[in-house]
């Protein structure tokens, strides 16, 4: 466990009974990469629900974080009218909103919450993602191979389209 277990225990405890709209694009799709980071992290008890297939709309996905961890840049979002992310979308119980805030990086300052239309099931919906902090990102230095490897693997497990595949893997390139 990390330092910041305690602050997620402490919202947990304090958190609403509602849910949250979670569009998940990122790491956290790859399920053997969650289940390792939710037990480095304590976080054994914590299930993400089942999703759907879900698309964000005028949004792009870029490299603009710099990670040492992935040893390169890794995936945020930007505005981009027209542009599109595919992902999943849950209903994350709000009790658990704060282990997803902790697996994102909003605990350390890393991402910020941002407000994003999903479109799902044939309707648009408001969701929240996460991206890169602004005053966090830069271009500078490679993408990660590894982020990207773990990044397709997710995207590939959770149903997205082939197209997207494709177009994740080149990111690395």
């Amino acid at each position: 466990m990390d330092s910041h277990y305690d602050q997620v225990m402490k919202k947990r405890e304090a958190a609403g009974q509602g849910v949250r709209r979670y569009f998940a694009y990122s790491t956290i799709l790859d399920r053997t990469a969650f289940l390792e980071w939710r037990s480095q992290h304590g976080y054994d008890f914590f299930e993400l629900p089942a999703g759907a297939l879900a698309e964000a709309l005028d949004v792009e996905l870029v490299f603009d974080f710099p990670s040492r961890f992935w040893g390169g840049r890794v995936a945020g979002l930007k505005d981009s009218p027209g542009a599109s992310v595919h992902g999943r979308l849950f209903e994350v119980p709000e009790k658990d909103w704060a282990v997803v805030q902790h697996k994102e990086g909003a605990v350390t300052g890393m991402c910020v919450e941002k407000a994003v239309k999903v479109k799902v099931g044939g309707e648009v919906v408001e969701a929240v993602a996460f991206a890169t902090n602004p005053s966090r990102a830069s271009g500078e230095g490679p993408v990660s191979g590894p982020f990207v490897e773990a990044l397709t693997r997710g995207a590939k497990s959770a149903g997205l389209p082939e197209a997207w595949l494709q177009k994740l893997s080149a990111a690395a390139k």
